[in-house]
Parts: C-alpha cells; structure tokens; sequence
C-alpha cells in the first residue's frame, strides 16, 4: 500500500463517525473495546496463516472499531464534579450569582470594550459553602458599567474569585446554526457571566505558576510588545497580533469580512503557511550555521513546539506542526515521506487526542487543503513546470541534455540559442550575464505560473466546505492571493524577528516594527482593494450531500489520476471537479419548503423577534430579523454576535434559499431589525415592508443598505388585504405611517388566512393597541398567535385573548432575560384560554405548517 498512513486515517475517522451515533454509555464503550480486541486478536491468526486478504479486512475493521471507542471514550470523560453534571443534577443553581475560583489560564485580556478573563475553575460557593468543581468560565467585564475603576493586577497562573451570576453557554436553536455551545467546549469554557464591578474580581492565594502559565505569560508579554511596536497603526496592529500570535480579538469588524470576501481569510489564521515559512527560515538559518541534517531538524522541532505552546488559537497550528514534525522526522532519517502520508499520521494523531476534531470546519479545511497540494497540485506540477526548471540549471552544459525529456530538452535549447543570441548583442563586459538574463524571467513566469495554479487548486478545493460551513464563495481568491501569500511569507519572518529583539533590544525591535507595519499595510491596501470589487464574492445555501459527495469523489478520481500519472484519466477527473465545484457555487437547487403549504417559523434569536414565513406557492417573507445587545460596534469590533449573519442567516440558507421576497420590519426597535442589515446583504430581497418609519441611526443604516440595493421600500398601514401566495393577508395595525419615535404600538400586525386556519403575528403592540383592535372588532380569532412583545405584562389583555382565543401560541424570549419576559401572568392567561404555549428559550425555532384544513406544531427541541 502506497499510502498507509492515509488509510489507517481514513479508516480511523470513519469509526469516529459511527461512533457518534451511538449513545455515549459505559457499556457501548466496553461493547467496542471488546470487539477491538477480538478483530486485533484475529488479525494475529490470520497474519500468522498467511491469509492476507482477511488479515486485512481484520486490520480495517479494528481501526474502524478504534475510532468508535474513542470518539466513546472522549464523549464519556466529563469528570463527576464538572460544572455541566453538577448544574444538570440540581446541585448548582445559576438563578443567583454565585462565587467563583479557579485558575487564569492566560493573562487578562484586554478588548475594546472591556477585559477578558478565562480561568479553570476549582471550587463554587452556594449558600455558604465551597464545592469542588472542574470546567472553565469567561468572564467578561465591561468598561462602561463602572467608570474609572481599576481592575486587580492578575497574571497567567494567578488564582482568582469572580462573584457573578453566571450561565451555560447556550446555543441558538435553530436548523442550519453553528453548534457554538461545542465551539466553546473545544476551548474548555462552559460558562459565561459578566461582573457588574472590579469589586466583585480578586487575587486569591495559589499554588506557584506552572510552565504552562509562564507560556502563557510569555504569549502576553509577546502581545503587549506587538501594540507597542505597532502603536501608531492600531489597524496594523490587530493583523500583526493574528498572523504572528493567533489573538484576533481586537480584529476591525469590517477588516475581517474584506479578508472573508477575497479569500485570503487564512492569513489571519495561524495554519499551514505559517509553519511553513517559519520551518523554511529556521531550516535557512541552520544552513547559515552549518548545522547538520539532524541538528537543523532538532532545532526546527524544538521551535515549533515552543512556538506551538506560547500561540493561542491552538488548533490549527498543532495540525500544521504536526505534519511539518512527520515530514522533518523522515527527512532526518533518510526517508523519502510522501506528503500524503506525513498528513495522514499527522491526521491520525489529532484524532486520537481529540476525536471530536473530525467534525470541526477547521480540521475539514486544513486537511483537504494540505490534501488536494499534496495529491492534485504538486503531483501536476512536477509533470508540468518542474522539468522546465530543471531544465534551466547549468545551461551552457550540452551533456546534460539527453537528461530531460523531449519537450523540456527543446526548451533547454531554445533557452541556450536565445542566452547566445544575446551575448552576442551585449557589451563584452556584460555577456557573462547573459545566461542570468534569459534564466531569472524563465524561472520568474514559470514560479508565477506554479503559484496562480496552486492558488486556483486550493480555491476550488476549498468551494465545498467554504459552502457548507460558511456559505460563502469568493471570486477574485485566486488573483487576491498572489499579492497576500508572498507578503504573508515576508510578515511571519520579519514578525518574529521584531518580537523576539524587541523583548532583548528595544530600539532595533521597534525599528524592525516599522518595516512589519509597512508590510502589514501593504497586506491590507491589497486585501482592500480586491474587496472593493463588487462581484468579489457571494453567499449562497449549504450544498445538497449529493453534490458535496460527487465533488470528493471525483477529487479523489483525480487525485488518484495524477498519483499514478495517467494524464489523460487525470484531466477528466479534473473537469468534473471543476464541473462540480460550479454546480455547487452555482447553486440551482430549489429551496427546501413544504411546497403546498403554509409555514411559519418563530426562530430563536434571544431576546427579539424573528419569523420566517413560506407560502403554499413558494413564496417566502421574513418578519423582523432579531438584534442583539451585543450587536452593536465598539471601535470597529463587536463584543456579541450578529445575529443577522450568525442566526437568521444560516437558517435560510439551510432552506436553501438565495432570495426572500419580502423582509417585513414590524417597528424601529434594535431586538427586531438588528439582523436585518445583514439579510440584506446576503440575500436577494424583493421588497421592504414598514409600518412608522424609526428614529435611530441603526434604523436609518438600514433604510440606507436597501436603498443602496435597490429593494423597494414599502409601508403598510390598517386596511391593505391582499392575496400572497394563495393566503389571504390583513393588514390590522398600523394607522399611519407618520415618522415619530419609534414605539411597540407602531408595531406592523398581520393576519394570514390560509382555508381554515389563521396565523396571527403582532410584534411588540402593547394594552392601547390590544384595546384599539378589541373594540374596532377587527377579525382577531386565530389559530396561531406570536405572543406580543416577549410576553410582557403590557400586553396579552384578557379582552384580547378572549377574542383571538388562539390553539397554540409562541413566545419568542430570550433565557433568563433582565426584563422577566415571559410574565407569570400572562403564561396563565394564555392557559386559562386552553392555549399550548411554546416559547423560544425552551422549545428552540417554533414552526408551525397548515394545508389550510389542520395545523401542525413543532419545535427544534422536542416532538411534534
């Protein structure tokens, strides 16, 4: 087997993926481990019978049954006293703040609207007394709560007590949204809090720092002395920070979508060409000193793993090391590694540590990256332009032609008849460079063409998984990447140069700082440039599995193709590569609705409204699009997510869908149209519905993006009924639409008639607008009713209830909200009317489907 590491790999993850299906118990564990011992066991006999075809299927399904039991045991492992058990069991209660200790695992950091710190912890306090406890928490503390208070001086390694009001990091549940409770998992955090007061933060005694700490320190140190190199260029700074270090807190906003929309995001992320420039200079500055073999690769090791220790953002960098460790430990040893291979056990590694990394987007993009390099693009190069380079080495020498095959020695020739034809024309002092002249452009266009093509690989390597995870398909990466990745291998060097004298001669550091600072400006003028281009890049849907299966299996076609130097085969492997990788940026499929029927979904987005609506004819409209506090901008970054991009967004697309027809803001308050500048962005909308126009500067911004798009604006008041899609729709609120500050009684409200059944959406009108409708008689009965206004004690009127008297009804809240939403008395009202009450921050998305005859209720987190 030519490739056996890359196999055992492949086989190890697929028993990971199976292993995730079963239920992560003891018993399944002992189950697998027990069968791993007897397909082990059987594989002795087999081998020792010299039955070599059943010895092998033995090995396959050991590693297969390997890979289950880890994925087993790694879902198993949470400690008895771990914060997440003890919090299930009852034995923590995070309805009241509680005290906190634990370990600083780095130093505090320090973003634009606060500081950060992550510990470890080891003990709470409830009611009077401490219990022993394992997990991590993030704590974050905003400036802006208590001015000019000093936070207590903590360090990497110091033990501290935080008194807060903590909770589980919770996910957004909705189809199609990023798992961000596992995300932060990954990183040993499972709860978040933010201390009202330095006060409540303090130094406790603690054992002395460990080695660990003192990194951490050291990646701190390390931090403060890039700000402080780069301080007159804060922009300069925060790249600097992510490229050399992995920190990219303090990354502007709007920076980071430019990198995204050219493709080139993985610059900032440390990865595979950073190892590789850093191994190429440390391998160069061995050959400097006139090390030996083994001690060049020692000394390359030993760097990258203290490099590999002091970064953050961990992951990537491990995986990259890891393959550049497999490669130097075989070059060291006198053995040819395949890069195929070194990947492989680089990948067999990681999943033996961390199993679950298998479903991490970026262990998927490092390894089908370095993957399609190492089978596709060098294989194809080394066929193509690398015998044209070698055929430029040592020109003037005739007996080495015969070497080099047809095509690459006619080239040779060529290239001696061209470096004598202009010796002959140059003056005799300059002749001897003739050869110089004719080689270095040669080698210049082959070099620029290696790279436009390794460049091209990469990005239509990267088209599905940059689809399925991030919905996103850049159209100038290749160009953009030409100026980035040369600029990027010039950084990583100078980078670390600067750091590391800084640290031992300040003024030399800060010298070396202004030559990084104009190479990092030089990275965004570029990035910036090809942002500007308005076809730059698009979003689309997540790819059906079909299309995503057909892309891997043809690259693997193809790959396989090149491996084996069967051109023809191999070129087209290639073009049903490239076939599919248009299909899925293309993206033709209809979208996933109930074709048919009505459909209404109350998505959770915390504490704001959002409600995506299909209508039977594939019509589709979205009410409001949530808004988080987090939300808004502080110096360029955002303490929270947009839960426009990050929510709202996703779980279109996981409808596959790349239009709306219609975005309807029901009034100018942030928790409704907060998400809605970035559906703006990412979708073709039809038309913009409003009632009042809004008084905020968010509110304006919006209007400003869909009229910079072209959506036509408008607003709907009491009295316009119209048929959309096959369902009747009833405008009942507002009156008017005169501009006045923006109130819950603007609120848009609609009525949908669909046969039979009726859907009531009201936004956020409170007891005037309820009493107004009431006594107007407005046809209020309805079969579905989106609660007004979170559930709050000023709405959901008895009269009102009464005349809607509604079957089922959703309460669209945030978890433990500060406003107390939903009110115990409205959750009674809505009882005492027979209602089956559903509300986001328990149930998740609420979707609710209807032919017009029955209506059917469902949510995310449970049955239907």
């Amino acid at each position: 087997m030519k490739f056996p590491a890359l196999a055992i790999a492949v086989l190890f993850a697929t028993g990971i993926l199976a292993g995730g299906l079963i239920a992560p118990t003891l018993p399944h564990a002992f189950v697998v481990t027990v069968a791993i011992a007897f397909a082990s066991l059987l594989l002795g006999l087999l081998l020792l019978r010299k039955h070599v075809t059943l010895a092998l299927f033995a090995s396959l399904l050991a590693w297969c049954l390997l890979g289950a039991s880890a994925m087993l045991v790694e879902r198993s492992a949470l400690p008895s006293n771990h914060v997440r058990r003890l919090i299930a069991a009852g034995q923590l209660n995070l309805d009241e703040p509680l005290r906190w200790r634990g370990q600083l695992r780095s130093d505090p950091l320090r973003l634009p609207w606060g500081i950060r710190y992550d510990m470890d912890l080891d003990q709470v306090q409830s009611a009077a007394v401490w219990t022993s406890v394992s997990g991590g928490l993030r704590a974050d503390y905003f400036f802006d709560q208590r001015a000019g208070e000093a936070p207590p001086a903590l360090r990497a390694g110091d033990r501290m007590e935080v008194l807060m009001r903590a909770r589980l990091v919770r996910n957004f549940a909705d189809p199609g949204v990023t798992d961000h409770r596992a995300l932060m998992a990954y990183q040993n955090i499972y709860l978040t809090g933010s201390p009202r007061s330095t006060a409540l933060i303090e130094k406790v005694a603690g054992p002395p720092p460990r080695i660990v700490d003192w990194l951490a320190r050291a990646r701190g140190r390390l931090l403060t002395e890039a700000d402080a190199m780069l301080a007159g260029a804060p922009g300069s700074a925060a790249v600097a920070r992510a490229m050399l270090l992995g920190d990219r807190s303090f990354l502007d906003s709007q920076q980071v979508e430019a990198f995204r929309d050219t493709g080139v995001y993985h610059v900032l992320v440390l990865a595979g060409l950073h190892i590789g420039v850093l191994t190429a200079a440390l391998f160069w500055i061995g050959g400097k000193f006139r090390l030996s073999l083994p001690a060049r690769t020692l000394v390359t090791l030993a760097a990258l793993g203290a490099y590999v220790a002091v970064v953050e953002d961990r992951a990537p960098i491990v995986r990259a090391a890891s393959m550049a460790a497999v490669y130097l430990l075989g070059r060291m040893l006198f053995r040819r590694t395949h890069l195929l291979n070194a990947i492989g056990l680089a990948a067999l590694l990681i999943l033996v540590a961390r199993p679950s990394e298998l479903t991490d987007a970026s262990f998927l993009l490092s390894f089908v990256t370095v993957g399609v390099i190492a089978g596709i693009a060098v294989p194809w190069l080394e066929a193509g332009t690398e015998p044209y380079l070698r055929a430029l080495d040592h020109l003037g020498d005739v007996t080495r032609d015969g070497a080099h095959s047809p095509r690459a020695a006619q080239f040779r020739l060529d290239a001696r008849a061209s470096v004598n034809w202009l010796a002959a024309r140059l003056p005799r002092a300059a002749s001897p460079q003739a050869t110089a002249l004719v080689t270095l452009p040669c080698r210049a266009g082959l070099r620029l063409w290696e790279l436009l093509f390794l460049s091209a690989v990469i990005q239509v390597g990267m088209i599905p998984l940059m689809a399925q995870y991030f919905h996103r398909v850049s159209l100038v990466g290749v160009a953009a990447n030409l100026p980035a990745v040369p600029l990027t291998s010039i950084i990583v060097p100078v980078g670390f140069a600067a750091l590391c004298t800084g640290l031992v001669w300040g003024a030399l550091g800060h010298a070396l700082g202004r030559i990084l600072a104009a190479l990092v400006g030089a990275l965004l003028w570029s990035v910036a440039w090809f942002a500007r281009l308005s076809w730059a890049s698009f979003r689309l849907p997540s790819p059906p599995s079909l299309a995503l299966v057909a892309f891997f299996l043809a690259a693997l076609l193809c790959a396989s193709a090149v491996l084996t130097k069967r051109r023809w085969a191999g070129r087209i492997a290639g073009a049903v590569v490239l076939a599919a990788a248009a299909l899925i940026a293309a993206y033709p499929f209809a979208p996933r609705l109930n074709r048919g029927r009505l459909e209404i979904t109350v998505l959770d987005v915390g504490q704001g409204d959002s409600i995506f609506v299909a209508f039977p004819n594939g019509r589709t409209m979205l009410v409001d699009g949530g808004g988080l506090a987090g939300g808004f901008y502080i110096r360029g970054a955002r303490p929270g997510i947009d839960v426009g991009e990050d929510v709202v967004s996703p779980f279109l697309w996981s409808r596959g869908l790349k239009r709306i027809d219609v975005v309807a803001l029901t009034h100018g308050h942030e928790d409704h149209y907060g998400g809605l500048a970035a559906v703006l962005r990412n979708f073709q909308v039809g038309e913009l519905w409003l009632g009042p126009n809004g008084d905020s500067a968010g509110f304006f911004a919006l209007l400003a993006e869909a009229q910079a798009r072209r959506v036509p604006i408008i607003h709907r008041l009491k009295g316009d009924a119209f048929d959309w899609g096959g369902v009747n729709v009833d405008v009942l609120w507002p009156l008017d639409d005169t501009p006045v500050k923006a109130l819950n009684d603007d609120s848009l409200v609609l009525r949908l008639k669909d046969g039979n059944e009726t859907i009531l959406l009201t936004g956020d009108i409170e007891k005037r607008v309820e009493r107004a409708l009431t006594a107007d008689g407005e046809p209020l009965s309805a079969d579905f009713l989106k609660v007004p206004h979170h559930g709050s004690k000023t709405s959901s009127t008895q009269d009102f209830l009464d005349a809607v008297r509604p079957r089922f009804a959703a309460i669209s809240v945030g978890e433990g909200n500060a406003f107390g939403h939903p009110n115990a008395e409205v959750l009674d009202r809505l009882r005492q009317e027979g209602t089956r009450v559903y509300q986001t921050d328990h149930d998740g998305a609420i979707s609710i489907l209807t032919d017009g005859r029955q209506v059917t209720v469902s949510s995310f987190l449970e049955k239907p």
